[in-house]
C-alpha cells in the first residue's frame, strides 16, 4: 500500500526547477508562524555542541515536556519525529494484532500492512484485544473520536495527537491504563527539519519500551530548539490564535467553492470532498504553485477528497482565489 506523502515541497521544486520561496505548500500542515525566535536563537546557540554526543534519550528535554504536560518525565519516549516513533513500535510489537481505526496518517498502513481497518465512526466494531490505533483530531479529517468510543480496553490503544496542539482540545492521557499518546513535536512547534516526536504513556510501559529503544533518536539541534519553543507560551498563543481565526474565516470562504464540501476541523488543516476528481484539482493548482494533499484512495476516505492546510490570511486568499478558477470539466 503505497501513499505519496505531504510536504515534498524540495522534490516538486527540484524536479521543477522552482525556487521554493515561490511555492505555497498546503500539503505539510506546520504552524503558518513558523519557527519561535527562541528556538531559532537556541539553534545557533547549539551548533558548537554538535561536536559532542546528544544526550542517548534527550532526558533534558524530556523533563521540559514533562513540566509541560503535567506528568513525569518517566512517562515520556522522545524520537526522531513521529513517524520513526510509529515504525519503533511496529518493530517491537511486530507479532502483535494490530486495528486501525481508519482514516487514519498514511504512515500507520506503511508501518502495519497487515492491520485489519475498522472505520473510526463505528465503535462498537473496535476489538478488544491487540494494538488499537486512533487519531485526535483524525487526520486527514479533522474531526473528533466519537464520544461513545472506549478507550477503556484489556489490548494497548495509540492515540495519535499529533494536531492536538493547534486546538483547545484536551488530550486523551490516562484515560485507559494501557493508553499510549504519540505526540509530534514538528507540527506546532515548526521542527520538521529537526525532527521530532514523543510517546506518552504508563511508566511501566514507557520503561518497557525505553528498553528496547536505540539510543541518540535525539540530536542537540532538535532538543535545544524544543526546549525554547516549548519555553515561548506567547508564540503558541499567537499561533492557536490566527489558527482559529483563519479556521472561521476558511470556513466562509470554502462556501463559495462549488462542489467541495469541508468538514468541521480541530486541527490546523480541512479536509474536502470534492464532486470532481480531486488529481485534477492538485494539478491545476500544482501548475500556479501551491501544493495540496490529495486523499483519494485512502483507506476510510471515501471518493474525491483533498487536505490543504491552514496557513496566513495573505497564504489562504491566494489558495481560494486559484481554486475559484478551477472549472471542471475543463473548457
Amino acid at each position: 500500500m503505497s501513499f505519496p506523502h505531504g510536504g515534498n515541497i524540495l522534490a516538486v521544486c527540484r524536479q521543477r526547477g522552482w525556487n521554493p520561496a515561490e511555492v505555497l505548500d498546503f500539503s505539510a500542515s506546520i504552524n503558518p508562524l513558523g519557527l519561535s525566535p527562541k528556538a531559532r536563537r537556541a539553534i545557533e546557540q547549539a551548533v558548537d555542541r554538535v561536536v559532542y554526543y546528544p544526550e542517548p534519550y534527550g532526558d533534558s528535554l524530556a523533563e521540559v515536556l514533562a513540566e509541560e504536560w503535567n506528568i513525569s518525565p518517566a512517562q515520556i519516549l522522545l524520537g526522531n519525529g513521529a513517524t520513526e516513533l510509529i515504525y519503533f513500535l511496529s518493530r517491537v510489537w511486530r507479532q502483535m494484532p494490530v486495528t486501525l481505526a481508519i482514516p487514519v496518517f498514511t504512515e500507520f498502513h506503511r508501518a502495519f500492512p497487515h492491520a485489519k481497518l475498522v472505520p473510526f465512526r463505528e465503535p462498537g466494531r473496535l476489538p478488544l484485544r491487540g494494538l488499537l490505533v486512533l487519531s485526535q483530531p483524525n487526520n486527514p479529517t479533522g474531526e473528533l473520536l466519537l464520544p461513545s468510543t472506549s478507550l477503556r480496553r484489556p489490548g494497548i490503544t495509540l492515540v495519535d495527537e499529533s494536531f492536538l496542539d493547534f486546538s483547545e482540545t484536551p488530550s486523551l492521557l490516562g484515560a485507559s491504563p494501557n493508553l499510549l499518546v504519540l505526540r509530534s513535536l514538528t507540527k506546532f512547534y515548526a521542527l520538521p527539519g529537526l525532527r521530532l516526536g514523543a510517546l506518552i504513556g504508563p511508566e511501566s510501559l514507557i520503561c518497557t519500551l525505553r528498553r528496547q529503544r536505540e539510543p541518540w533518536q535525539v540530536n542537540t539541534l532538535a532538543a535545544a530548539a524544543a526546549v525554547e519553543a516549548v519555553r515561548d507560551r506567547a508564540h503558541a498563543e499567537r499561533s492557536r490564535t490566527l489558527v482559529a481565526t483563519e479556521r472561521e474565516r476558511i470556513w466562509d470562504r470554502a462556501q463559495e467553492l462549488p462542489g467541495v464540501m469541508l468538514t468541521e476541523t480541530h486541527a490546523n488543516f480541512f479536509f474536502a470532498q470534492l464532486d470532481y476528481p480531486s488529481r485534477a484539482l492538485c494539478d491545476f493548482l500544482l501548475e500556479r504553485k501551491i501544493l495540496i494533499r490529495d486523499c483519494a484512495g485512502w483507506p476510510g476516505v471515501p471518493g474525491d477528497a483533498v487536505r490543504f492546510a491552514i496557513r496566513t490570511p495573505e497564504e489562504n486568499d491566494r489558495l481560494i482565489a486559484a481554486w475559484k478558477e478551477f472549472r471542471w470539466p475543463p473548457a
